[in-house]
């Protein structure tokens, strides 16, 4: 894939998101940075909790009323961290695309797939039924739907699961946005099928597209991504490039997510071994390190203090082990 563009389309910098209830806002999001680069692919990992969806929502403007958010996300247009909602519905869709996890949860019941797909080249490009209808067909054969005209007709409950995600793909895709966020892409998919919709996703970046893949499964990440940014508990604790953070793994958690995880595409033929103990609830304050409770290396000071993020040259990490290997990036 591409290398690193002179400015990233987007860019995230200390984003803080707490949820309001209970004694204190519930704190989701801790101070996460993360830059998104035409032609790459950026894996956002972590367990179900660790706050990668709501890293999505923060991005799309979607987050509940009340929500306490700061930092800043920007979009090569001015910041968005405080535009209105008429803004941000004019970005969704044109500027950012998102495919989510469960296609029939986006995808409306009561709609034709091709109605739906019309409806995103009629508001952020202006077409005709006739013109949109006719950029909606070609683009249900782009991400590889058999027979698009007659899939166009068809209703999302008429289709398979790898078909409603390509349908889902080719809504994203329709407003020709820069960007497309796609989480848990294929989690709900067969093996073969997953294969399948990643070589479609990673079609797209070669296009030209600049993905965040929002995902729990390091293996599934290191096949597909150019860089990789672990989180746990709202905080990146490791991240770089791909032949660093999946192959030569420093974080003891980005080290257990590894061991947890099949090759990509294969079956589990046992039990993986699973990660001991639990993640720090939204808002339960820890005085040092938030993975010290499940850590297996884990030292006094881990108790104490949050660890210093250290720079191996591209490839950073939030922990004391990376302190031995190298000096503090921030």
């Amino acid at each position: 894939m591409e290398t690193e563009t002179a400015q990233p389309i987007l860019s995230i910098r200390n984003l803080r998101i707490a949820f309001p209830g209970g004694a204190k806002p519930a704190v989701a999001v801790d101070n996460l940075s993360l830059d998104l680069y035409l032609g790459q692919v950026t894996a956002l990992i972590g367990e179900s909790g660790s706050g990668k969806s709501a890293t999505i929502l923060a991005i799309l403007g979607l987050l509940p009323s009340g929500t306490l958010v700061s930092g800043e996300i920007d979009l090569g247009q001015g910041s968005l961290s405080f535009a209105d909602e008429k803004a941000l519905a004019g970005l969704r869709g044109r500027v950012v695309g998102t495919v989510f996890q469960d296609p029939l949860a986006s995808l409306n019941p009561v709609l034709t797939i091709g109605e739906q797909i019309d409806e995103v080249f009629q508001a952020h490009r202006g077409l005709s039924w006739r013109e949109a209808r006719g950029e909606s067909v070609a683009l249900l054969g782009h991400v590889g739907l058999p027979d698009p005209e007659a899939r166009a007709q068809d209703y999302a409950h008429q289709l398979s699961g790898g078909q409603r995600q390509r349908a889902a793909i080719a809504m994203a895709l329709a407003g020709r946005p820069g960007v497309l966020l796609a989480d848990e892409p294929t989690s709900a998919l067969d093996p073969t099928v997953q294969a399948q919709i990643l070589d479609l996703l990673l079609a797209l970046v070669e296009e030209g597209t600049a993905l965040l893949l929002v995902t729990h499964d390091l293996a599934f990440a290191a096949e597909a991504a150019d860089r990789i940014a672990v989180i746990y508990a709202g905080r990146i604790v490791e991240h770089g490039p791909v032949a660093a953070v999946a192959r030569n793994p420093i974080h003891p958690y980005t080290q257990a997510l590894l061991a947890a995880s099949l090759p990509f595409g294969e079956s589990a033929a046992g039990e993986l071994p699973g990660i001991p103990g639990r993640m720090p609830a939204p808002g339960e304050a820890l005085p040092g390190c938030v993975f010290a409770p499940r850590c297996l290396y884990v030292r006094e000071i881990c108790r104490r203090a949050p660890p210093p993020v250290i720079a191996l040259g591209e490839h950073e990490v939030a922990c004391v082990l990376a302190a031995e290997k190298g000096t503090p990036a921030r």
